[in-house]
């Protein structure tokens, strides 16, 4: 009648157990235990029937070390087995001689390695004693195959607790995992709050920046900068005239001077040739010439170059080329005076230039040009930290439920069922 009321309303399902997210740590720890004690309780018996096994081949060998081998054999067995059984019986109890630990793990390591060496002792020197020894063989047989059947007996075992194992340690890094970064998240709260801080602390002290630049054009001191810029500016007119000026001179001069010396070139009249040379280059320096060095270049120059004209050997094309040669002393005088100007006018230059940047208004608006400038860069880094930080926590939020909901599932598969993980628990959420 039980059976069939059973068949009928079938047996009722137990209600899984609920944990919270802080009470897994010890759950995990409580199967681990449990995995242990069930093991070593599990693995009692057969490693008793292994020891008795190890025992019994000990036993078994001292026995043969010590027998007598039958007398009717053929004298060739006799030479094996006088070779072999000392052979034999150091490999065998070079095999049995380690001890068994007492940690079921551990045991079960060694006395695989035993039964291995031992079939390898067999299967070696032991082959040629079958013959001799047949009785005493097949005892050690039967003892190796006492082992072998113990550690059979524990494979099972060992493979339901290590797999155990590997699950309480996968469910332990999930349960770290989640726990490592509800930290990171809370603490990235307070990193939220400092980014934002700092923004806006850049921000207004860039609005302010712009305020006093904004100011500068309606300080009263804006009126000498102008005048200073109105007087460079003027300045800057006459030297560029003054270069003209002297560019003038100079390119048709250098022109004559270049023709005249590639006929002393061809005359081989090396003195004229370096005296040409040095005011030509003097001439074409970019840098502005030294006025008495010039002078005298000329000086030197301006001769050899009006004889070949006299001569013929060099024609003048222009009429700016006629007026430097046909009077070359004015054109000295006019040269020279035009180096002087330039550079007083380039020195003045510099020195209005120098005044207006030094100027207490300049300074300050290029200071804050720059204070600015830095603050951009620094606004443009903390917005992008601050960009990584939000799309950080946001796949964090969604990371760490996914989290959750595995080892939730982890734990229902460890326990059959038995136990759930509270998703609603505020620890885990």
């Amino acid at each position: 009648m039980h059976d069939f009321l059973k068949k009928i309303f079938g047996t009722k399902k137990t209600e899984p157990q609920d944990i919270t997210f802080d009470a897994v740590p010890a759950w995990l720890t409580g199967r681990e235990s449990s995995a242990k004690e069930s093991f070593v309780a599990g693995t009692r018996e057969p490693m008793n029937a292994i020891r008795n096994g190890v025992a019994g081949l000990h036993l078994i060998i001292n026995n043969i070390a010590g027998a007598e081998h039958d007398p009717a054999i053929h004298p060739k067995l006799k030479t094996i087995a006088k070779n072999s059984l000392p052979q034999f019986v150091r490999a065998m109890k070079g095999s049995l001689a380690k001890d068994l630990p007492e940690d079921p793990e551990e045991f079960y390591a060694v006395a695989v390695e035993c039964a291995k060496s031992c079939i390898n002792s067999t299967r070696g020197q032991g082959r040629y004693l079958q013959a001799i020894f047949p009785e005493e063989m097949k005892t050690v047989r039967h003892g190796i195959d006492e082992i072998g059947h113990g550690i059979n007996t524990i494979n099972p075992l060992i493979a339901t607790y290590r797999k155990e194992l590997a699950e309480v340690s996968a469910a332990r890094e999930l349960f770290d995992a989640v726990t490592d970064l509800r930290i990171d998240y809370d603490k990235s709260e307070e990193k939220l709050g400092r980014a934002h801080t700092r923004i806006a602390e850049l921000e207004t002290r860039s609005a302010a920046i712009d305020a006093e630049l904004g100011a500068l054009p309606q300080d009263p001191r804006m009126g000498e900068i102008e005048s200073q810029k109105s007087a460079i500016a003027d300045l800057a007119r006459q030297r560029d005239d003054a270069a003209r000026t002297y560019s003038a001179l100079s390119m048709t001069a250098s022109h004559v001077l270049r023709k005249a010396e590639k006929i002393a070139s061809r005359q081989r009249h090396p003195t004229e040739i370096a005296v040409l040379n040095t005011a030509m280059a003097l001439l074409s320096d970019h840098e502005i010439p030294d006025r008495e060095q010039l002078d005298a270049a000329l000086k030197a120059a301006c001769p050899v170059a009006e004889r070949m004209i006299a001569s013929g050997e060099v024609l003048l094309k222009n009429k700016e080329e006629r007026a430097v040669f046909s009077d070359t002393p004015g054109f000295r005088g006019d040269i020279c005076t035009a180096v002087s100007s330039l550079k007083e006018l380039e020195e003045s230059c510099r020195k209005a230039e120098l005044a207006l940047s030094t100027h207490c208004l300049i300074t300050k608006m290029q200071s804050l040009e720059r204070e600015k400038a830095q603050i951009r860069a620094m606004l443009e880094k903390e917005n992008q930290t601050l960009g990584e930080l939000e799309e950080w926590r946001l796949k964090t939020a969604k990371h760490i439920p996914e989290l959750l909901r595995e080892l939730k599932e982890k734990i229902m598969g460890m326990s059959e069922g038995d136990v759930q993980l509270q998703m609603n628990d505020p620890a885990s959420s």
